[in-house]
């Protein structure tokens, strides 16, 4: 059988590890001696790619890594058998015995999860380390803040788990500061009703990349989950004037190939249900990439993408493998050229925030949509 075609792909994810280390650098620059920098690279780093983005940041000293599950974790823990990860969802009952092999640490919402992992333990004959979660008003996991000293004293009950954190989730720190600040003081006041709670010594933190500019030493805040921004994203409008604090760059860009450049007349339709006519005679190029690639359907008719540096339209609605897209602008646009949906190129950019403006969505989403079948090319 004959290998792949050695040939350039015709849609790929271009990813700069030299930008997420200074991301990484500028970052923990603004944290104070002392402070933990937790780096969260669940769902394929966010789209980057797991195993080169964490051995960069395993590379640069983080101090441990946020996952989502136990399949990620171990993933991880094959390329740094030291650093703490932390399982920021919930376990399942069938992967409690994964804890200790893989040296996990497990998330606590609930008495049932403590009976469970402190089995678990007993099993493995070793405590197994665990953050407690409290819920401030995210309503996902962790324990109501009403209920979690009583859960707190269970915890530090048992023999064989050992607590090395407490935290909580902000569910609005890129738009709702006033709400953000509730969520604080509901879980400083929590942890001052849990007797013993031994501070200096554990992990307490809320602050994701959302709230990392509000991050407060002072309130007893010693660490911080970092994703979206370590990847070059400004996570929304309150997080903005951390730009005057640090210069953040891109890590991924994405782009595709230009099959077919052609010309149409006025009037005609364009893609999938007509839903675009030309006003005009027009030059048009399909685009190899589509929502098989991870191109939302919503940004037809919406979104542009950039060819010769000039924006390009998206013509009517995106399909499985290609777009259209009006290069009458564009100069000598021809077959072989490159469109760019998000990234600089040619003295032009669009950035993930207005790509995912027009899909009718948010950045997180964007980066962890883009495709198996999209190679990564690693830079820097």
């Amino acid at each position: 059988m004959k290998n792949d075609p050695d040939t350039p792909p015709r849609c790929r994810a271009e990813i700069d590890l030299g930008a997420l280390e200074r991301n990484v650098n500028a970052l923990r620059g603004l944290l104070p001696a002392g402070a933990r920098y937790g780096a969260v690279v669940k769902a394929d780093a966010y789209g980057h790619g797991l195993v080169p983005v964490v051995e960069r940041l395993a590379a640069r000293g983080v101090d441990f890594f946020g996952v989502a599950n136990v399949t990620e974790a171990a993933a991880v823990r094959r390329i740094d058998p030291e650093r703490p990860i932390l399982l920021l969802s919930a376990v399942l009952p069938e992967e409690d015995d994964c804890l200790a092999p893989y040296d996990l640490t497990a998330t606590v919402s609930t008495g049932e999860e403590v009976v469970r992992f402190d089995e678990a333990g007993r099993r493995a004959g070793r405590r197994l380390p665990v953050h407690l979660k409290i819920d401030t008003g995210m309503g996902r996991l962790g324990v109501w803040h009403e209920e979690a000293p009583a859960l707190y004293a269970s915890l530090v009950a048992a023999r064989h788990l050992e607590l090395r954190g407490v935290y909580t989730h902000l569910s609005s720190a890129d738009c709702d500061p006033n709400f953000t600040e509730r969520q604080r003081l509901l879980f400083l006041d929590t942890l001052d009703k849990m007797p013993g709670l031994e501070r200096e010594r554990l992990m307490i933190h809320a602050d994701n990349s959302a709230g990392f500019d509000t991050f407060d030493p002072e309130r007893g805040f010693n660490a911080v989950r970092i994703g979206l921004a370590q990847y070059g994203v400004i996570p929304g409008e309150h997080a903005k004037h951390l730009l005057r604090r640090v210069e953040l760059q891109p890590v991924c860009s994405l782009h595709a190939r230009v099959t077919v450049v052609k010309t149409l007349p006025a009037g005609a339709p364009v893609s999938y249900g007509q839903t675009h006519r030309l006003e005009r005679e027009t030059r048009v190029a399909v685009v190899s990439a589509g929502y098989g690639d991870g191109i939302h359907r919503a940004c037809g008719n919406r979104g542009s993408v950039l060819v010769r540096g000039c924006r390009c339209p998206i013509l009517g609605r995106v399909t499985m493998d290609e777009i259209v897209v009006d290069v009458t602008g564009a100069g000598a646009a021809a077959c072989g050229d490159e469109a760019t949906f998000f990234g600089a190129r040619d003295g032009a950019a669009i950035t993930v925030r207005e790509f995912s403006g027009w899909c009718g969505t948010i950045p997180w989403e964007v980066l962890c949509a883009i495709s198996r079948r999209v190679p990564r090319r690693y830079r820097g």
